[in-house]
């Protein structure tokens, strides 16, 4: 019986065309990030387990999908362990390796690994596929890229103003309207303070990071769950539901979190940002936002995620300050911070916003015809020199009938074709067909290149 072929649930196979369009996505965030000044590093698809585990807090750590040992991985289990229900524990002696969950930790082991030949501060850039357990659902794959920019070994708040500048940039250049909301993770650490729970900051942070997606009913629900009392739930909601421009509220919060150090020093840091911001503001809308948490236990300063205006979709874009995430692999002291934009996100907002530029598929400029081996050969030459040129062009590898030959032109979004056949041979030009308007026009080579290139 025939194999049904299917792909796993949360995964996409690419057309050309769909690839096109993230290569203008990943050429666009890739352009700014060295205009910025970062440098692109790689780190492998799968690491350590133990370099992967307890950085992502306790949802995250479900999430990460997790590699069987090579050969007989069963052969190290005593038959009780084999006979034992608890899949989390089988799992980590079954395995050792994993699927990496995103692209900070694994810069973080790679920053402690190569420390001696890193000059700090480091910035660096990265675009690889990630890999989550998730749900599969409309914008959340299991298998994603994300595109990183990080600086580390710098405690300095200019670098979170030059990120936010840095998305502010990319986005102009996708033609996303988008806004920006920024947060930080002291004050919402003084929040847990003033409400009497200054040891539930985990539980409070990982339960208001889901306001957007399941409401404020089921986000005090989960609060109560995870042991605050209806007491601490009722102070922290006028908190939660705090109104008006980004002075007003942190004006508001300087008057809620006085008696917190840690909640003021985050304020503080925020008007920092926002001073350095009025000197050159960003196109985006900007919006100091005390419900955005940022779920990953290792941020511990600004935070920052970015929607897209008039679409339904989550965050495009996410970061903030991590300040010791090097300490777990035995380099304490370390800050850094940096951003994440969700490609395949980002990719899903222009298809319904249908921002693509009209160039994006156009992968070939120039298609030869073939009329036959003589011609074709004429056309090689031809073909090659327009290459030397820089132009993209090909020959048809056919004499087949010209109605075919052009549609394949269409098909492929060809702008121009070229003919070479015994005039042309003889005068040493081409014709050139301009696909859109019909045109035909008879060249030198050299005013060939020309046309092409202008």
């Amino acid at each position: 019986m025939t194999t049904r072929p299917a792909i796993p649930k949360g995964t996409r196979d690419l057309s050309p065309q769909e690839m096109a369009r993230r290569d203008y996505i990943f050429n666009t965030i890739r352009e700014v990030f060295r205009l910025y000044g970062f440098q692109a590093i790689e780190t492998p698809a799968m690491e350590n387990l133990s370099t992967l585990l307890g950085k992502y807090g306790e949802e995250g750590d479900k999430l990460l999908f997790k590699i069987l040992n090579s050969g007989d991985f069963l052969s190290g289990l005593s038959e009780e362990e084999r006979q034992e229900s608890n899949a989390a524990r089988l799992a980590t002696r079954l395995c050792e390796k994993g699927l990496r969950y995103d692209l900070t930790v694994p810069f973080a082991r790679f920053v402690v690994m190569h420390r001696n030949e890193l000059t700090l501060p480091f910035k660096r850039y990265q675009i690889q596929p990630v890999w989550r357990a998730d749900r599969p659902q409309k914008g959340r794959y299991r298998e994603f890229y994300q595109c990183d920019a990080d600086v580390i070994g710098s405690d300095s708040l200019l670098n979170e103003v030059e990120l936010l500048h840095l998305i502010d940039e990319v986005f102009a250049r996708l033609n996303i309207p988008v806004a920006v909301h920024l947060n930080n993770r002291k004050i919402l650490a003084g929040i847990a303070e003033i409400i009497g729970c200054p040891d539930a900051l985990t539980d409070i942070t990982v339960a208001i990071d889901k306001l957007d997606k399941v409401g404020l009913d089921n986000v005090n629900g989960e609060l109560r769950e995870k042991g605050l009392s209806n007491e601490a739930v009722s102070r922290l909601q006028p908190i939660l539901l705090l109104q008006g421009e980004n002075e007003e509220k942190l004006n508001r919060l300087r008057q809620i979190l006085a008696v917190s150090e840690t909640g003021l020093k985050g304020i503080a840091e925020l008007d920092y940002i926002l001073g350095k911001l009025s000197v050159l503001p960003l196109r985006a809308n900007l919006v100091i936002d005390l419900t955005l948490a940022r779920g990953l236990n290792y941020y511990t300063g600004a935070i920052v995620e970015v929607k897209a205006l008039g679409v339904e979709m989550g965050s495009i874009t996410g970061g903030g300050r991590y300040d010791n995430l090097t300490g777990v692999f035995g380099m304490p002291g370390i800050s850094g911070v940096g951003i994440s934009f969700g490609a395949d996100r980002i990719y899903d907002v222009l298809n319904q916003l249908d921002r693509y530029p009209a160039d994006t598929l156009a992968s070939t400029q120039l298609l030869f015809v073939n009329f036959g081996e003589k011609e074709s050969e004429a056309a090689l030459r031809l073909v090659a020199a327009l290459r030397t040129a820089g132009i993209r062009t090909e020959l048809y590898p056919e004499a087949a009938k010209l109605k075919k030959q052009l549609g394949y032109a269409d098909s492929k979004h060809i702008p121009f074709v070229a003919l070479v056949g015994e005039d042309e041979m003889a005068s040493g030009q081409v014709t050139l067909k301009n696909m859109a308007t019909g045109e035909q026009t008879r060249l030198p080579l050299p005013d060939l290149i020309t046309r092409l290139k202008g």
